[in-house]
């Protein structure tokens, strides 16, 4: 079975297309979620996470994911040392998650593909790509946010051209193409590996 990534810079619609995918049957792993369930259930990691950061990074035995982001945002230091705890752990349980699956391949859906090493664990990496303009318009109506906040968060994600130019596969989803068919063929060609 193939280990296939798919990541995007933030707003590329990368968890539309993996919906896609599961559609047609592939199971995926959805990184970004499994990394806040595992700061909630890991006990290892949540001991980590209280030495690294205090005890208010759980209120209520939950991760208080306001505190965090508070603290590693605006923090280079603090961020790599969060995601050194957090990625180790998140890419366990996706090579545990990917010996249980039965279909020809299996999706791993996550941001930082390249930024946390994750490449290395896979075969193929999928890139979905959007315009920067694009992007900042989702991010605003999804997160209801300001266009302020979405280009910090964009200025903190590895560069959109160098990310695709690192993808084995890019599936243009900029509101100009039809994404859908972009994936059935992906999926036809990935079938056939």
């Amino acid at each position: 079975m193939l280990k296939i990534g798919i990541t995007g810079g933030i707003g590329s619609g990368k968890s539309t297309v993996a919906k896609v995918f599961e559609v047609l049957g592939i199971p995926v792993y959805y990184a970004d979620e499994e990394a806040k369930r595992l700061m909630n259930v890991d006990g290892a990691l949540k001991e980590k996470l209280i030495t690294a950061f205090g005890k208010e990074v759980y209120k209520e035995d939950k991760l208080n994911r306001s505190f965090l982001s508070a603290l590693v945002f605006n923090n280079t230091a603090k961020l790599n040392l969060l995601n050194s705890m957090v990625h180790p752990a998140v890419l366990a349980a996706a090579d545990k998650w990917f010996q249980q699956q039965t279909t020809a391949y299996a999706l791993k859906e996550a941001a930082l593909i390249f930024e946390s090493g994750a490449h290395e664990h896979l075969d193929k990496v999928i890139g979905v790509f959007a315009p920067k303009a694009v992007r900042i318009n989702r991010v605003i109506k999804r997160d209801h946010t300001t266009i302020e906040e979405v280009i910090a968060r964009l200025q903190k994600q590895l560069d959109e051209s160098i990310k695709m130019k690192l993808c084995d596969y890019v599936i243009n989803n900029n509101e100009q193409e039809l994404m859908v068919p972009q994936v059935v063929a992906l999926h036809q060609q990935l079938l056939a590996l």
